[in-house]
């Protein structure tokens, strides 16, 4: 009985110890960074719209291992839009998810920041040019997933597709910022 009473203060203790102890070591690993991306509409090389997204993140150790976004249920995402309800039937309707999101994983490296990125980017097609009136919305979906070294301050585009609908050409850029 005593020894069972030892033996289980014993584990407790060691138990505190690792929980006191642990909170040290990744608070020293922690290094933050500020991603500023900007999903920028272009047409005939200008650009006619831009929107902005920012998220705050930890750059993983280099020394460790590095999961690609696409690979890592944890990374740090953005995510913003509506869900657009589609009648399919008489008193029936389909749900359709029109949003822009965003996904990043960064580590550190010697001549800048490996950023992994993902976007998808979902919107319905405007409905003169692209559906007879009456019928189910066409969505345009544009997907980007890339990985890249990019220097801090510095603008960097990540990745462009062209709207097979239209003259227009989407891009998205990216901008790191090392926090103190």
């Amino acid at each position: 009985m005593n020894r069972q009473i030892v033996a289980r203060l014993g584990k407790l203790f060691l138990i505190s110890v690792f929980c006191w102890s642990a909170p040290l070591s990744v608070a020293q690993e922690i290094k933050p960074y500020r991603l500023d991306f900007s999903l920028n509409e272009m047409e005939d090389g200008k650009k006619i719209n831009s929107r902005q997204y920012s998220m705050y993140l930890n750059a993983a150790d280099p020394h460790g291992h590095f999961n690609r976004v696409t690979e890592d249920p944890s990374a740090k995402e953005i995510k913003i839009g509506e869900r657009v309800a589609v009648e399919t039937g008489q008193g029936q309707f389909q749900y359709l998810e029109v949003a822009t999101r965003i996904k990043a994983g960064i580590m550190e490296q010697e001549n800048g920041l490996l950023l992994d990125v993902t976007s998808d980017i979902s919107r319905i097609a405007d409905p003169e040019k692209a559906s007879p009136p009456g019928s189910m919305p066409m969505l345009r979906q544009m997907n980007i997933n890339a990985s890249t070294v990019a220097g801090l301050g510095k603008p960097t585009v990540i990745g462009s597709v062209d709207d097979p609908g239209s003259k227009r050409q989407y891009q998205i850029e990216v901008t790191a910022t090392k926090l103190k």
